[in-house]
């Protein structure tokens, strides 16, 4: 069965337009079934559509010999044609095969492409493709999909008004499961703890091992050792220097790491926000998870969020994937730190919020320099019991 997903409606806004349409983002998270939803329905309007993975070596052989060659497997057709390519980062030459194609043959095709593992298509993707494509990153579940997903459509369908006891109830059960399992779509439709503990482990284990596979990292365990470390740093600042003394690399080594942990969309390095250089500049980032079931699986830790000694880091992870949907992009998130240690967890344009899981003991009298610094930044605390109210409006 396929489901709905909410980043849909943002692709249907440029799926009759010319320009490539490119799905990425980590593996797993469904990007092939969002092709197979936008075929569907284009082939509902009367639409010819066609399909190729490029994980099958005879459609790889024949596309990297010579782009053109696509045009030999469609159908006959007067009327323009969707194509979508699943995979494309595995072509030897990514950006000649879509870009003669867009210059050749818009007129004849239009064309949807996938690549999971981001950081290999930057590398094969020598020419931007400037005013050729749309880019759009395929995220885990946000919580309303996973409650979809999940089968919970009594919860999804419900005014967010406020709940009844046994309403409140079931949506909490849900929050608990998604904060705890993460929103990737196989774990969503698992139907235990244990299967949903199954899931994300194989996606943490396996898939992410074909991503060290081919990005060409050679010690597949100290990879999977860093990304253990920086899940227990979570919303902590990133010393590449210190990381190398504590697992035994070489500098250039670990920023290739690090590279490829942000590329293939694991982790996310946000940036500090500065207005005075002097007194604020690290070039230190701190580092998140984009799903929080991942992070629990390098934690080999599931337990309930109130229960962990890491509670604060983990409710500042969750902040820090809602705010990256609603800002679009990782590199709109900042955090501010002075050189004397004084902190707001995030910046997001004219918002900053700081998160404790028990905001009713914040002393905000220790917020009052950046206040002053920044008066046209509303500063705000988030608490545990305030993120399903802002971030999905549940009045709880």
């Amino acid at each position: 069965m396929l489901y709905n997903r909410d980043i849909i409606s943002k692709i249907d806004k440029v799926l009759l337009k010319e320009e490539i349409i490119i799905l990425t983002g980590a593996r797993q998270t469904g990007k092939t079934s969002i092709m197979f939803i936008l075929k569907r329905r284009l082939e509902e309007l009367g639409r010819s559509c066609s399909y190729f993975n490029l994980e099958n070596p005879d459609y790889l052989r024949l596309f990297n010999a010579q782009p053109l060659n696509v045009l030999e497997l469609l159908p006959d057709s007067k009327e323009k044609q969707f194509v979508f390519i699943d995979e494309v980062q595995y072509l030897d030459d990514p950006t000649r095969f879509l870009k003669l194609l867009y210059d050749e043959k818009r007129g004849k095709i239009k064309l949807v492409a996938s690549g999971s593992s981001a950081f290999y298509m930057d590398r094969k993707f020598k020419d931007s493709l400037a005013g050729r494509k749309f880019i759009f990153e395929v995220r885990p579940l946000d919580f309303d999909e996973f409650l979809v997903f999940s089968g919970r459509l009594e919860l999804a369908g419900h005014a967010r008004g406020n709940l009844t006891a046994y309403y409140k109830e079931k949506l909490l059960a849900s929050w608990r499961k998604y904060i705890t399992y993460g929103g990737y779509p196989k774990v969503a439709l698992a139907e235990s703890d244990d299967q949903r503990i199954a899931a994300v482990s194989e996606i943490g284990g396996s898939y992410i091992k074909k991503d060290i596979a081919e990005a060409g990292i050679r010690n597949s365990e100290k990879y999977l050792a860093l990304l253990k470390i920086l899940a227990s740093q979570t919303g902590q600042l990133v010393n590449s220097m210190e990381l190398c003394g504590t697992l035994g690399m070489t500098h250039k080594t670990m920023e290739e790491y690090l590279y490829v942990i942000a590329k293939s969309y694991q982790a996310a390095f946000i940036k500090p926000f500065h207005g005075n250089i002097r007194k604020e500049l690290t070039k230190m980032p701190k580092v998140y998870f984009y799903d929080p079931g991942l992070r629990n699986f390098f934690l080999n830790n599931f337990d309930d969020i109130g229960k962990r000694p890491d509670k604060g880091g983990y409710l500042e992870n969750l902040c820090f994937a809602e705010l990256l949907r609603r800002a679009g992009a990782a590199d709109k998130v900042r955090f501010w730190r002075t050189q004397d240690k004084k902190e707001v967890d995030f910046v997001v344009e004219k918002e900053a919020f700081e998160v404790k899981f028990d905001a009713a003991g914040v002393k905000r009298r220790e917020y009052k320099i950046f206040q002053e610094t920044y008066p046209g930044i509303k500063l705000r605390f988030l608490g545990n019991a305030d993120i399903l109210p802002e971030f999905y409006g549940w009045k709880l």
